[in-house]
């Protein structure tokens, strides 16, 4: 069943699950029951042992522990400890009451995290995290749901890192690009060079970035968003009640201290920065051979463990900031055992998204789809809209984005190269969008998962009030990418896109005008 249609059928089976039962551990579980059954040829033994096998290697692989893994899931821990002394100390109050002497409406609280979103790009995991523990307080105080923040999160961070070339993405693609350019004797672009040409082409995030602001502007609440802001505005419940504690919400767990300071989470948040960031200079100095560059350390950074210290780093900051405040205060290990706590629904679900992940890569999924992209015998001028619709559903059903790079950027190049050689930058653009649409969408992509963690939201709440969205971005995209296939020009798809992402919005806004709520 590997490499066939058959394989697409434990991905559909969980999609369908999510958004029939909303219980994201039941879906992804059945998912990946179907999946090890179908790699061992439905023999209930060797696809439970295929199932073990799979955990394990999540924490140990070829006899060594996995440490990527295990650095970014203590991270987690550790976000959830630094957010919850963040909390304990009063730091998220004070920073609200600061926030809204100086954010006079829901809309300013609205655009705290679209423009963090954008500021803080060096890598998107640690975007969504970090976005979320600042814009929390302020959009929590103006009763802005966490769904949308997290909508507002997601919309931000890979598009953001995706064309960003001093970035954990942007090192990876020019890496990725180079080889590429070399395999098909294309000496015309040098791999950066390629890079910064191919970001106007990138329609799909210019899109999305778009209707973030459009979004907040014009109050486009749609389907289950509207939901999610009415109760949030008239019933102040920032979450929907019946489906429990959000990942990283600490459900008034303690009382908060009466002497609480704006110090009390800016230096945490200020440590999880510089101490993460610094972390990723130096990894990528040490493991950079020959000359330094921004690019090459970024290229060679290791993300995974420079977040494990930037986070012990905030939680050292924190934890001493609670210390010396005074009595009366909760425990110092209450404190931190409500904040490994909260951050276990976000790690339940990672390890399950990792999980069904290798499942789908052993059969073969990926691969199925990008073998029907080299038999497609269309167009050439629907090569950038095929390649874009393909590696948009291969990210969707696999949940990763750098994996459908790994396989659609490759062939991209090479039919391009074959067919038409000027369309290998717009190609490659078009497999970069596409990826990050079907992140988007996809309820096992990490980053979508952390960006429901970072802002407190239900999972699954989030995916099904950012997919509305996801949608319009990627049809005003597929728009964009007709009209490049058939002109050939680069600026012009890029204007249609945005043109027609804001008439769609425009128009929605006054299907919607009645049944918008005031900020």
């Amino acid at each position: 069943m590997e490499g066939t249609i058959y394989s697409l059928i434990p991905a559909v089976l969980m999609l369908i699950l999510v958004i029939a039962t909303r219980k994201v551990i039941l879906s992804l579980g059945a998912g990946i029951i179907l999946g090890a059954l179908m790699l061992s040829q439905f023999n209930i033994l060797e696809g439970a042992q295929a199932i073990w096998s799979n955990f394990y290697s999540i924490f140990i692989s070829e006899g060594a522990l996995n440490t990527g893994n295990l650095y970014l899931l203590t991270f987690l821990l550790l976000l959830g400890v630094t957010t919850a002394f963040m909390t304990a100390s009063g730091g998220s109050r004070a920073f609200g009451r600061w926030a809204v002497q100086r954010i006079q409406t829901r809309r300013g609280a609205k655009l705290v995290p679209a423009l963090l979103g954008i500021i803080i790009f060096i890598d998107d995991y640690f975007n969504a995290l970090a976005v979320g523990q600042v814009a929390r307080p302020v959009t929590d105080r103006y009763k802005i749901s966490r769904a949308k923040l997290a909508y507002y999160i997601d919309s931000t961070s890979a598009p953001i890192t995706v064309i960003s070339p001093i970035s954990s993405w942007g090192a990876y693609i020019i890496g990725t690009i180079g080889s590429i350019l070399a395999a098909n004797e294309i000496v015309q672009y040098q791999a950066l060079e390629a890079f910064i040409k191919m970001i106007p082409a990138n329609l799909y995030v210019f899109a999305a970035l778009l209707l973030v602001f459009l979004t907040i502007f014009l109050k486009l609440d749609l389907g289950a968003m509207r939901t999610h802001e009415r109760r949030a505005v008239s019933t102040g419940e920032l979450t929907n009640p019946k489906n429990g504690v959000a990942p990283g919400d600490l459900n008034n767990e303690f009382k908060e201290h009466d002497h609480g300071r704006i110090s009390h989470l800016v230096l945490p948040i200020a440590a999880l920065i510089l101490g993460t960031v610094g972390s990723m200079v130096v990894s990528g100095m040490q493991n950079t051979e020959g000359s330094l560059s921004l690019l090459s350390i970024f290229e060679n950074t290791n993300v995974n463990i420079s977040l494990f210290i930037g986070g012990l780093v905030a939680v050292l900051v924190s934890a001493g900031l609670y210390i010396n405040q005074p009595k009366p205060k909760s425990g110092m290990g209450h404190v931190t055992f409500e904040g490994f706590k909260a951050m276990l629904p976000a790690i339940y679900i990672l390890i399950f998204a990792w999980m069904i992940g290798d499942v789908i890569g052993q059969l073969e999924t990926g691969e199925y789809l990008a073998e029907q992209v080299e038999r497609s015998s269309i167009s050439n001028a629907y090569l950038p809209l095929l390649l874009f619709i393909v590696s948009g559903f291969m990210a969707l059903s696999t949940g990763t984005s750098w994996g459908t790079f790994g396989i659609m950027l490759p062939i991209a190049g090479e039919i391009a190269a074959v067919t038409d050689v000027t369309l290998i930058l717009p190609a490659l653009s078009a497999v970069l969008a596409g990826s990050v649409f079907g992140d988007h969408c996809s309820p096992i992509s990490d980053t979508t998962i952390l960006s429901s963690t970072g802002a407190g939201s239900n999972h699954i709440d989030h995916v099904m009030t950012q997919l509305p969205y996801a949608l319009i971005a990627a049809f005003a995209a597929a728009v964009g990418y007709i009209v490049l296939g058939f002109t050939g020009q680069i600026m012009l798809p890029l204007i249609v896109t945005l043109a027609t992402v804001t008439l769609v919005s425009l128009l929605t806004h006054m299907v919607l005008r009645d049944k918008t709520i005031k900020d």
